[in-house]
């Protein structure tokens, strides 16, 4: 365990939070080759294969198979960066063992405080060794955690060659919080027929579904001029942008669904008189409902367009990634070594919908099914980030586990 919480902690102490405003560069932000070079180091150290790192940060590495029959090649990948929605710099852990289920104070001086009250998932984890930030950054459990547990599996099967699997490749990749962490994956290098992203939440928690995803950028332009002789000349754009704001259904929103309910989020905006910008994402599982999201996104536009000279609202739309449910569910077998991994060690399998996406939405439609496994986080992208280091142990349980059942079930 402590070896665990020791790895984990120096990978969430680097700063890897990713740029989305830096859409042309590989990886957005020059901090991610930090924790990217300590992984090549580490998988080298630790006696892994094939380790190679590209011109845009994409680590790969082999674990050889200890058998002498096929078994098919199979992968285990996370993300290095971190949310853009929130720092990630100087990020200062601290232990709560045993945790009582009462308040944690995560900072006095600013009165900061994770509560079950209004995290019951607290509760899910009472007399275990609960890790926290300080409250002024994120954790990075999203997804140093599946970073973690992907090193110490493979670490542990070298260390035990008594437990027998095929082939195993891991992959790390930058940018996925900024929706491109797919992009240059190099699914034929990786070699993979199937793999699975250590990237989920609750321990269970085993996916095969996410939303249909969409980024929109929405700029308003306006005409400033001096306000007191402003009648019938000034054009304010962040008046503009709040009937924009309006114009959306205001119950589809985050902050009012859930399960397969898809939204709108706006999650940056940027205003004065003379410009405004809103970007949302849009989201939806059912790829009909979303087509017609985004035709509901430029309507509004239109219509207020229609009211104004000049057509002040531009609006563009582009697709992040898609439900990777149509591509998993034809080699179902997949998912089902994992839940059985699960089963095998006690634990429940929670099998449900992502109402987000993963390097594995983008990867199963490039040729590489990709299901998302917990990696045991919760509060991700915030100052109430946390992680129970009984989960991360789990997870590389069940990472040891599907190598094992995997090479098991493919024995003649």
């Amino acid at each position: 365990m402590q070896a665990l919480i020791d790895r984990f902690f120096r990978y969430i102490k680097i700063d890897t939070q990713s740029d989305p405003e830096n859409e042309d560069a590989f990886p957005s932000t020059e901090k991610q080759w930090d924790l990217a070079h300590l992984l090549v180091k580490e998988l080298n150290e630790m006696g892994m294969s094939e380790v190679s790192i590209d011109e845009n940060a994409y680590i790969m590495a082999t674990l050889p198979s200890n058998v002498d029959y096929k078994v098919p090649t199979i992968g285990f990948i996370a993300h290095m960066d971190t949310s853009p929605d929130y720092t990630g710099t100087n990020v200062k852990p601290q232990i709560h063992e045993n945790y009582d289920g009462k308040d944690i104070v995560l900072n006095a001086a600013e009165n900061i405080i994770l509560s079950p009250d209004y995290f019951e998932d607290l509760l899910l984890y009472k007399g275990q060794t609960v890790i926290t930030t300080d409250g002024m950054t994120l954790l990075g459990a999203d997804d140093k955690a599946g970073i973690t547990e992907i090193m110490a599996g493979m670490e542990y099967l070298l260390a035990h060659p008594e437990i027998k699997h095929g082939k195993i490749r891991v992959g790390f990749t930058p940018d996925e919080e900024v929706g491109k962490g797919a992009h240059k994956f190099d699914v034929d290098k990786f070699g993979a027929e199937w793999a699975y992203t250590m990237d989920g939440s609750t321990v269970g928690e085993l996916e095969y579904e996410n939303f249909n995803a969409a980024g929109g950028k929405v700029i308003i332009s306006g005409k400033i001029v001096h306000p007191g002789y402003a009648k019938n000349k000034m054009v304010n754009s962040m008046t503009i942008a709040s009937e924009f704001i309006n114009a959306l259904p205001a119950n589809e929103v985050p902050e009012h669904t859930e399960g397969y309910e898809g939204f709108f989020h706006l999650h940056t905006m940027k205003g004065e008189v003379e410009e405004s910008e809103l970007y949302y994402i849009i989201r939806d599982h059912d790829m009909k409902i979303f087509e017609e999201r985004k035709v509901l996104f430029q309507k509004t536009a239109d219509d207020i367009n229609s009211k104004y000279d000049g057509n002040p609202i531009a609006v563009e739309i582009k697709d992040q990634y898609y439900n990777m449910r149509e591509k998993v569910e034809p080699v179902m077998h997949i998912v089902d070594i994992a839940e059985e991994a699960m089963k095998n060690l006690g634990i429940k399998p929670l099998i449900k919908a992502i109402r987000g996406g993963t390097d594995g939405s983008q990867l199963s439609y490039k040729g590489l099914p990709c299901p998302n496994i917990f990696a045991g986080g919760h509060n991700f992208h915030g100052r109430y980030e946390f992680v129970a280091a009984e989960s991360i142990q789990k997870a590389t349980e069940v990472v040891v586990k599907i190598a094992e059942l995997t090479a098991r079930k493919y024995k003649n």
